[in-house]
């Protein structure tokens, strides 16, 4: 494999891209918890229903706005708009960490939406239209590396700045970034069929609502894209809901204890006990992943595509399983690996289905859409996380019930303060007392809900591959496009 045939604006794309993975992975793996922990222990206090909609609603957008950007790109050019990202980037992150209201930072976050759904299709096209002729599966290869090595990195420089000031997180952020616009300098507007310059924006988008109605009007096409929402719904709860889960729930004493002189390096101290933060546990599977893919892809390249997605499904949903097992980190540890495991299986086969499902004409007019079951998942996954915690596992909930079942005052108290006081009606201290709730209440119950969602996929797409997706209809492999 020769690295000298790839040019340098394909080496300056994917530093972009590591840099913006930096950011935007730093913030989200520990958003959940910044949103809820109680405004005494440095977080905004929001409820966990506000934090669903909030994390479904821009999240959402995220994933659904770059086809947007990918016709604005094509209209005024990808450094232009490169710019238009960074500097959007830039602020939103900033404003993020300097807003405390629940619509300040719902709109921040918005523009940081904005900024990534302007960058990713950018990117993409740039290594795709810079990686040499017969060289894109290597390209590509080498820009998914790349990727998780920044979601990698991104969570493990928040857990260490978030110990000296929430804010320092977002500062981070927004200075990651900064180096992106320092990158754009040496930027060279790669090949690229421009639209002319009396086109309009207006007009692109008219042809972008059109491929909307053809994509849309083929039942089978959808009906796979809609099935596959169902996976990251299921999936995104890694983001959404183990952060917090782990937070409230998750005793990672023993795992720091046996984790020698790394301990330093991965966990903390917190009220006078060694901890693993919930954005390090997040690193594991991100570690997981840059260690196996290769291996898993090799191991599974004979397997039919639905084949190999269903398997990742079921392995998938039997990692959130294993977090029902326990409130040892270890427990979680494990059940986040097997999720890696899961994805790594099943999630570049979505795409390769979805090339091979696609009219043979049309295959990359449909490829552009096949982000919408990421859109629908981080939705739905966003609205059931807030929602069903709040009812099947909110810890500063519990706490109230047990206190107003003792006849004892809780409402309008600071969730910290409400743990103390059932901590003193109880007679127990915050680890006989999350003992307490977490066999009394069973907050490990909304594993089971995300787990069932994920087997209902695996048995639809089982449906769907033995009718509607049935060998005649399925595009032979090397119509598919090539994946990395």
């Amino acid at each position: 494999m020769n690295l000298r045939k790839f040019p340098a604006t394909f080496w300056i794309a994917n530093t972009m891209e590591l840099f913006e993975r930096w950011a935007y992975y730093g913030m989200f793996a520990i958003l959940s918890v910044y949103l809820t922990d109680p405004v005494s222990r440095g977080g905004l206090g929001f409820t966990q229903e506000q934090r669903g909609v909030m994390q479904a609603v821009v999240t959402g957008i995220l994933y659904l706005l770059p086809i947007l950007g990918g016709a604005i790109a094509d209209r005024f050019g990808f450094r232009k708009v490169l710019l238009a990202a960074f500097t959007t980037l830039v602020a939103g992150y900033y404003a993020m960490g300097h807003t405390g209201s629940y619509g300040a930072v719902f709109s921040a976050f918005l523009v940081v939406a904005i900024g990534g759904s302007l960058f990713k299709p950018v990117i993409v096209a740039t290594v795709s239209k810079t990686s040499p002729r017969g060289r894109d599966t290597i390209g590509f290869g080498i820009f998914y590396m790349i990727v998780n090595i920044g979601g990698f990195i991104g969570p493990f420089t928040t857990s260490k700045l978030r110990d000296l000031e929430w804010v320092h997180v977002f500062h981070m952020c927004a200075g990651v970034i900064l180096i992106n616009l320092l990158l754009l300098l040496f930027f060279r507007e790669p090949d690229s069929k421009r639209s002319k310059m009396n086109d309009s924006v207006k007009h692109a988008l008219k042809q972008v609502i059109g491929n909307s109605l053809i994509v849309i009007g083929d039942r089978k096409f959808m009906t796979f894209l809609l099935i596959m929402s169902g996976f990251w719904t299921m999936y995104m709860q890694i983001f959404f809901t183990l952060p917090v889960y782990i937070t409230q729930w998750v005793d990672t004493t023993a795992v720091y204890n046996s984790s020698g002189l790394l301990a330093m390096i991965i966990g903390t101290v917190e009220d006078g006990r060694g901890i693993i933060r919930p954005e390090m546990i997040l690193n594991i599977p991100a570690f997981t992943i840059i260690c196996f893919q290769v291996v898993i892809s090799g191991m599974v390249r004979r397997i039919s595509p639905p084949v190999s997605i269903l398997m990742g499904i079921v392995v998938v949903a039997a990692g959130l399983g294993i977090c029902t097992l326990g409130m040892s980190g270890w427990i979680i540890i494990t059940g986040v690996v097997t999720v890696a495991f899961g994805e790594m299986v099943s999630s570049p086969r979505i795409q390769e289905y979805s090339g091979r499902i696609a009219p043979r004409d049309k295959v990359a007019l449909y490829m552009g859409y096949s982000f919408l079951p990421l859109a629908l998942g981080n939705i739905l996954g966003g609205l059931l996380s807030g929602k069903l915690y709040a009812v099947l596992s909110d810890k500063y909930a519990f706490a109230e019930k047990l206190l107003l079942g003792k006849g004892l005052t809780a409402r309008g108290l600071d969730p910290s303060t409400l743990l103390e006081k059932a901590c003193e009606g109880f007679g127990t201290d915050i680890t006989g007392l999350t003992g307490l709730m977490y066999h009394a209440y069973q907050p490990y119950r909304i594993w089971y809900v995300f787990a069932a969602i994920g087997l209902i996929t695996a048995i639809s797409l089982f449906a769907f591959n033995n009718n509607l997706g049935g060998k005649k209809e399925v595009n032979p492999p090397d119509s598919a496009p090539s994946q990395g």
